[in-house]
């Protein structure tokens, strides 16, 4: 199966070509079809299934197809910045010819950027939801012409304490809108607001309980004080060019990541207590190169 079954806009099948998807996802052969019908989407779905580009592209088609404006036509909720900035590039480069443009929204640096994209027209705007109310509550902008609504990672907003603002954010949209739920797990509270805020959707599941194909596993079971040399001991003996350690606090990322420097590897950490400034530099080094070790916090890593 190729893209070309879709039958998207040639501008947005340029856009696909540049990004050189050639065969759908599980995950954006199911929700595809059924979004570009304006159908509601309830998706169980890991990270790293092909997720963003499953919602994009058939708002994109949606939006191309509805009257242009310059007010918000589109929300994405996600819980983190990294993985709201992930989700706009994917964006950026998808929509690149289709003129529809689009803005990230949190935390950790300032408004003004972010209000001037939107007041100069941006009709996508992804967003996590502490700035996003604090624009609201500003009334920098209005939702009040939202025709799409996406909650990504639904379940980690949840352990993140967002559900609250989530409850508070919906007010301030029309209602009307098509709305699209994504989450890898589902817990008592995401249930309960999906049947709030779904009408009657589409619902699949994805492998929401097995790892990527081409992921391998080891468990190693170890006492705390023999943690790191367990860990100096396999990357001395595996040869990575690039590795990704996570961690359950952001003391433990930022003082591992001091260690294995001291070690001898070229490390950094990914943590809450960064700036976005310095989230975005740690981020930028190890994609590039620069640092052959990240060493992130579970929620932070959220878009990696």
């Amino acid at each position: 199966m190729s893209f070309k079954k879709f039958d998207f806009n040639p501008k947005i099948a340029a856009g696909i070509r540049a990004c050189n998807y050639e065969t759908p996802t599980p995950i954006q052969e199911k929700a595809i079809p059924a979004i570009l019908e304006g159908r509601d989407i309830l998706g169980l779905a890991q990270t790293g299934t092909g997720k963003t580009a499953a919602f994009v592209l058939p708002i994109l088609q949606r939006m191309l197809k509805g009257p242009r404006s310059n007010r918000v036509r589109t929300l994405i909720v996600a819980p983190t910045r990294e993985l709201a900035e992930q989700i706009n590039s994917d964006i950026t480069k998808l929509a690149r010819q289709t003129g529809i443009r689009s803005v990230a929204v949190y935390g950790g640096v300032g408004k003004l950027p972010q209000i001037k994209k939107i007041q100069s027209g941006a009709e996508i705007v992804v967003a996590c939801p502490g700035r996003l109310l604090d624009h609201l509550r500003d009334k920098t902008f209005k939702l009040n012409k939202v025709e799409h609504l996406v909650l990504d990672e639904a379940d980690h907003m949840f352990d993140m304490g967002f559900l609250p603002d989530i409850k508070h954010i919906l007010n301030f949209l029309p209602g009307t809108q098509q709305t699209l739920l994504f989450s890898a797990t589902m817990p008592s509270e995401i249930r309960h607001l999906a049947e709030d805020v779904l009408d009657n959707p589409v619902r699949f599941q994805i492998a929401h309980s097995r790892p990527t194909a081409t992921v391998s596993q080891q468990l190693f079971s170890v006492e705390q004080n023999r943690k790191m040399t367990l860990l100096n001991g396999i990357m001395a003996k595996t040869d990575m060019a690039s590795t990704l350690i996570f961690t359950r606090t952001k003391y433990r990322a930022e003082s591992l990541a001091r260690q294995l420097h001291k070690a001898g590897y070229t490390a950094t950490s990914l943590q809450g207590n960064l700036s976005q400034q310095k989230r975005q530099k740690a981020l930028n080094g190890f994609k590039r190169g620069q640092f052959k070790v990240l060493v992130a916090t579970d929620i932070a890593a959220r878009g990696i």
